[in-house]
């Protein structure tokens, strides 16, 4: 009888209904995000081709502008199908997609999948020639090859119907089809930290090219933290950071 007084009392429920409007607040962040990068990243490289966004300095054109023709390929595919995923991807944490069209969820979820193995084959193919050389190669091969794994993680777990499991993955791939936002991010505020110290005769191209350099762990490792932070508190199967072996906190 104690305990059901106390779910019933009103603090109770006063506090439940906090985290749900967070959540809310967190996916709508998130849903706006991703649609002005993917929105802009696909608008950018559809408006004309690699050589002339080149001579206009947009993207990353002049790194890909005088690859071999099955580089430039895959950076065009990576381009279409990350932005793609950026796009689907919070709709899968979607309560009500989930709950009232599980057909939709299910087909928005093989179709994010989809997208996202493909484009992370794509940026194995672009490594040897990305823009910040070795520490690319290492670090957006790393998160290249995550993004595979939890893909399949998250498409395997499904499958079983370990849908628990399932939650936890996609929710650690998400956030590293995210690294797209996030990296962007910290190139702007990356730069802005050097403007102090580079003078007026500071070179854009510079500036930006030292930031750059510093994304290729920046932009998806503080991600992976909160993913897991986040996978803790809404009671998944987690990772303890000592041992890797899977808590399920359920």
């Amino acid at each position: 009888m104690s305990d059901t007084a106390v779910v019933a009392s009103p603090p109770v429920r006063t506090t439940s209904r906090r985290p749900v409007r967070r959540s809310r607040t967190g996916w709508t962040a998130v849903l706006l995000t991703s649609l002005a990068i993917g929105g802009f990243s696909l608008y950018t490289y559809a408006s004309a081709d690699l050589r002339a966004l080149a001579d206009d300095g947009a993207g990353l054109a002049r790194t890909y502008v005088d690859a071999p023709l099955p580089v430039r390929w895959a950076f065009y595919v990576h381009v279409a199908l990350g932005s793609l995923a950026l796009l689907l991807g919070p709709w899968q944490f979607s309560q009500r997609l989930r709950r009232r069209w599980p057909v939709a969820h299910r087909s928005v979820g093989v179709a994010y999948l989809l997208t996202v193995g493909v484009a992370a084959v794509s940026a194995l193919v672009m490594l040897p020639f990305n823009q910040a050389r070795m520490v690319g190669f290492f670090g957006f091969g790393a998160v290249a090859l995550l993004w595979a794994y939890t893909a399949w993680r998250g498409f395997d777990t499904a499958r079983r119907r370990d849908l628990r499991q399932h939650q936890a993955w996609m929710i650690r791939n998400y956030a590293l089809t995210f690294a797209a936002v996030t990296l962007r991010s910290w190139v702007g505020v990356l730069i802005v930290v050097q403007l102090p110290f580079a003078g007026p005769d500071a070179d854009p191209d510079l500036l930006f090219e030292t930031a750059y350099a510093a994304v290729p762990f920046l932009s998806w490792l503080p991600n992976v933290i909160v993913a897991e932070w986040l996978i803790r508190r809404r009671g998944l199967p987690s990772y303890r950071l000592v041992d890797l072996k899977p808590v399920d906190q359920g």
